[in-house]
């Protein structure tokens, strides 16, 4: 049985100024992870490693700047229970009515059951995302793996 999360964020920044943390892998990383390769266009890479102790990975499926980027998703490790590509990860990003927020859309489909607590790594670094989108500094990471 796989399952899917629907997670949302509202951060005090235009799409345009948002897209660059979920497109980029130097902005990417002030709120994610300690390496990162991603490729924001059709068929590209992405690829990070979030606390030290293996890779997230897949590659990117759809993306259309400012408002949304598909990209599967997986570890690298073998003992991991979502394997490279098993998942599908869409972030949206949605303008209010006076364009000077945005509505973060965070869907992840096909989560194996025994995958443990995904819903709470993404709630922990989406709430980074906001701190750092807003311009502040979501400080060091306490779930990094390696120091």
């Amino acid at each position: 049985m796989s399952s899917r999360i629907v997670l949302e964020r509202s951060i005090k920044a235009s799409p345009e100024q948002v897209w660059p943390y979920v497109s980029s892998p130097d902005r990417w990383l002030e709120w994610q992870g300690l390496e990162a390769q991603i490729d924001p266009s059709a068929c590209g890479v992405y690829r990070v490693n979030i606390r030290g102790d293996g890779f997230a990975c897949g590659e990117v499926v759809h993306a259309e700047p400012p408002s949304r980027i598909s990209f599967t998703w997986g570890f690298d490790t073998p003992e991991h229970p979502i394997p490279v590509g098993a998942t599908l990860v869409t972030i949206e990003l949605i303008p209010d009515a006076d364009g000077a927020a945005t509505v973060l859309r965070l869907t992840q489909q096909n989560i194996p059951a025994m995958a443990g607590p995904v819903r709470q790594g993404w709630e922990h670094y989406l709430d980074r995302l906001v701190v750092v989108a807003e311009g502040g500094d979501p400080g060091a990471d306490p779930t990094i793996a390696i120091r």
